[in-house]
């Protein structure tokens, strides 16, 4: 390719360093897909012929055909998806596969596959969100009324429903699709025409290629096209949040599925045992969901770094931008299909939830906000007589509805027999009806209103 410059091939080493086919390979359809909206653009505004568009546009595939049957070949010689395509097209059509690249450049060309390839990759994963969305708010519908111990700081806090605690997952995911949707919308624009960073001196229409290839317009200003990655950062920090989320959820898995926890009894299908411990059944299915978060997020600092310091337009530093790209995408894309079966498929043991809800003096809040309303003490003063009547619960190894009315008069002669009816962690969660909280009844509204959420989605 650069014979006409200069009077030396590439070294053996240049040639490796350069090659960017073995991962840019990826890209091949979205590569086709460009060129043959380029050509039919090119015979429309006369600039090649309809008979040699009509044969490249032939040619390219064919070359398609072949890629998708036999896979793309990989000679380093040919450095890129770009150069293998047109060295293929070549041998097929003969020399009017040289008009093809008329007006453009491998600058704006690979800036618009990898434009489309990430726009897939965002649709995949919001297709992926609207899977696990669907899987939390099947299974918190399930369990509006079962209780379990909500925790802080991993310490028994307040009674809650598990129907809740799964829909603070649905109210995280939601923002992660939001951010993808967002995303795509930014996105939406061609650089196809752009050419290497100026524009081009031909009478290209490139309203006419950005909308055969999905866009709604093409881009605005040449050099930027070229020099823009922020789509494929977009991605990657809008994937970064999505696998923070996910790793909270498989961590709560984990926590929960261990023999202490006895929350959850997860699918044998994301489970695997020990090769000399035949008791165990080990989370490695979300632990690795968990793992791969760094990575995710390791993928974002990659290419972050690479572009801080970037003059315009183009440096050859970009072609490191596709590696991180493809990595994230692969393991959100399996992240999020592991945790949706997670959540579809895992058994909750509600019993052995509502039993530790119990035994943790989960209502002690519940008993000092009785304490402000019946007997119109300050809730600091509350606060005081709630902490002794836990200190006592404990010496005497029952839970506060364990204390007898004498017990706790004891500690204050304002407390009465009503108290009793605040005690019980079926009271405490009914009584957390403010809108957003996790009584049942507004749990299944909140289930019905993400259901409505997730059919405007679909329609």
């Amino acid at each position: 390719m650069w014979g006409s410059r200069f009077a030396e091939g590439p070294s053996a080493i240049m040639r490796e360093i350069n090659a960017s086919i073995p991962f840019d390979k990826a890209l091949w359809r979205e590569d086709i897909a460009g060129s043959r909206a380029h050509v039919a653009m090119l015979a429309k505004q006369g600039i090649v012929s309809e008979a040699d568009a009509r044969t490249i546009d032939e040619g390219l595939q064919q070359v398609a055909a072949e890629y998708e049957r036999d896979g793309v070949p990989e000679d380093w010689d040919l450095e890129d998806i770009h150069m293998t395509v047109e060295s293929r097209l070549t041998e097929i059509v003969g020399p009017a596969a040289g008009r093809l690249h008329t007006a453009r450049s491998r600058n704006d060309q690979v800036a618009t596959d990898f434009r489309m390839w990430v726009r897939s990759a965002m649709q995949g994963a919001i297709a992926g969100l609207d899977a696990m969305l669907g899987a939390l708010v099947e299974r918190a519908g399930e369990h509006a009324d079962s209780i379990m111990p909500g925790f802080t700081h991993l310490q028994t806090a307040q009674p809650v429903t598990l129907g809740h605690h799964l829909l603070a997952y649905f109210e995280m995911l939601m923002r992660d699709r939001s951010r993808f949707a967002d995303a795509l919308v930014r996105m939406d624009e061609c650089p196809l025409g752009s050419a290497a960073l100026a524009g081009t001196g031909f009478d290209l229409d490139r309203k006419i290629t950005a909308k055969a290839l999905g866009f709604a317009a093409p881009t605005r200003n040449s050099l930027d096209a070229v020099s823009d990655r922020d789509f494929a950062l977009d991605y990657l920090m809008a994937a970064s949040q999505c696998s923070l989320h996910l790793s909270r959820l498989a961590e709560e898995f984990i926590i929960w599925a261990s023999q202490p926890f006895g929350f959850v009894k997860l699918p044998d299908t994301l489970s695997t045992g020990s090769s000399i411990m035949p008791q165990k059944r080990n989370p490695d299915a979300a632990e690795l969901v968990r793992g791969h978060a760094g990575r995710v997020i390791g993928c974002a600092t990659s290419l972050m770094v690479t572009m801080k310091g970037l003059p315009l337009a183009y440096s050859k530093d970009m072609q490191d931008d596709k590696p991180p790209v493809f990595e994230a995408a692969g393991l959100l894309d399996l992240s999020l299909a592991a945790m949706a079966g997670m959540v579809a498929d895992s058994a909750f043991q509600t019993a052995r939830m509502r039993e530790a809800a119990e035994a943790g003096h989960a209502t002690a809040t519940d008993f000092a906000d009785w304490l402000v309303r019946q007997a119109d003490i300050p809730f600091r003063e509350a606060h005081h007589i709630t902490g002794a009547a836990v200190k006592l619960a404990d010496e005497k190894g029952v839970a506060l509805d364990g204390l007898s009315i004498e017990d706790l008069q004891g500690i204050d002669t304002r407390i009465d027999e009503r108290v009793f009816d605040a005690l019980s962690v079926d009271a405490s969660v009914a009584a957390r009806a403010s809108y957003g909280g996790t009584a049942p009844v507004r749990v299944r509204e909140q289930v019905e209103e993400a259901r409505k959420r997730l059919e405007n989605f679909a329609s």
